[in-house]
């Protein structure tokens, strides 16, 4: 292998499906409430309507780095860091937005507090597969 093609990883590749399966699976989850009926906005409960067009806007960049991933293209490394980091951010803001006494579901505190861990530790492998060991191969 040289440094322009590392090589294979089936962990990358497990994550790759991981990361589209989650986009997929938030888009459509987010979409219902969104732009369902009346009926899916009442069950979501007390939603936070910031929380919820980022998680779904998000959802589309889930799958971006899903397909990245799986085709081994660096950027997507990127990609999922700035995805843990905006997750993160808004998480904060969710936070906030608690604090200050809005109206808030514990799913979603749950859901975002997965939504971080998740896509820190996609990530993580994102990190020591494209962009940790291209350097070391290419040291060799």
């Amino acid at each position: 292998m040289n440094a322009l093609h590392p090589p294979r990883s089936t962990g990358l590749l497990a994550t790759s499906i991981l990361a589209a399966l989650f986009g997929l699976l938030t888009l459509k989850e987010g979409g219902t409430v969104l732009f369902g009926s009346a009926a899916a906005r009442a069950a979501a409960g007390h939603y936070v309507p910031f929380v919820l067009w980022f998680n779904f806007l998000a959802g589309f960049a889930y799958v971006a780095a899903g397909a990245g991933l799986w085709l081994h293209r660096r950027w997507a490394a990127w990609l999922a860091f700035a995805i843990v980091g905006a997750t993160a951010v808004v998480f904060a803001a969710f936070g906030v937005h608690i604090l200050f006494g809005g109206a808030f579901e514990l799913r979603t505190v749950i859901a975002m507090s997965a939504r971080t861990l998740i896509w820190a530790a996609i990530a993580a492998v994102a990190w020591r597969v494209l962009l940790r060991t291209p350097a070391v191969v290419a040291a060799q």
